[in-house]
């Protein structure tokens, strides 16, 4: 029987702007983690926004891979709204993939929060087309009410969790992946459980951090450049 996970505590929660707040306050303090990263071998790189967001909340991590030699590209899809944005079976975004890999060759995906969870299913789609995934954050492995934004994440997507298409959607996206795949999550995230940003069928990184910002974090940044590297 799967076991059931609760949502982030209240507490953590109310702690995610002020987390966040801190990390970007002391940023600074982690130059030289960034700095010290193995240069990149120029392949495609494609990120992924999280819900709401659109590429603008993965410019630092747009540039941080770009400076390091990856040809780090935003998804192009605008505000990430779901099928809304990519399609039921993320079939416009898999067209953006197919589109990169035919200039570059195969495409690393990393997601942030939903969009690790789109990352997934696009690599389950055209396997072909997928260098590896990385996650971000991404709730992938478990009941979406686990998360203390599921209500917003239907009303955005329009789609119900409850829905027999969305439930056998999300077991395909939490099935072991073709390609390779790392999934960094944090216990402490107040918006998802973390324990259902992971698997024992990918490599998990660990990080301290909030959900907010995720992205900007400096270890999360070092754990995908190590990542990309390895």
């Amino acid at each position: 029987m799967a076991v059931r996970h609760l949502p982030p505590s209240k507490a953590l929660w109310a702690a995610e702007v002020p987390r966040a707040a801190w990390m970007l306050a002391t940023w600074w303090r982690h130059r030289a983690l960034l700095d010290g990263a193995p240069r990149g071998d120029g392949r495609p790189v494609l990120l992924l926004p999280g819900l709401f967001n659109t590429d603008r909340s993965n410019a630092v991590l747009r540039r941080y891979l770009s400076r390091i030699g990856y040809r780090a590209e935003g998804w192009g899809f605008g505000r990430n709204l779901g099928i809304r944005s990519v399609g039921p079976d993320a079939e416009r975004l898999v067209a953006r993939v197919e589109a990169l890999a035919a200039q570059a060759g195969p495409v690393t995906l990393i997601g942030v929060s939903l969009g690790g969870i789109i990352a997934r299913l696009v690599a389950h789609q055209r396997p072909n087309l997928v260098r590896e995934v990385i996650t971000v954050a991404s709730p992938y492995a478990g009941d979406g009410r686990a998360t203390n934004v599921w209500r917003a994440f239907e009303r955005a997507t329009g789609e119900r969790l409850d829905d027999p298409a969305v439930i056998a959607r999300s077991a395909r996206i939490a099935a072991p992946l073709p390609v390779p795949a790392t999934a960094i999550w944090s216990r402490s995230d107040g918006l998802v459980q973390g324990l259902i940003c992971r698997d024992d069928a990918c490599r998990a990184i660990e990080v301290e951090s909030s959900h907010l910002g995720v992205q900007l974090r400096p270890q999360v940044l070092r754990a995908i450049a190590d990542t990309l590297a390895r």
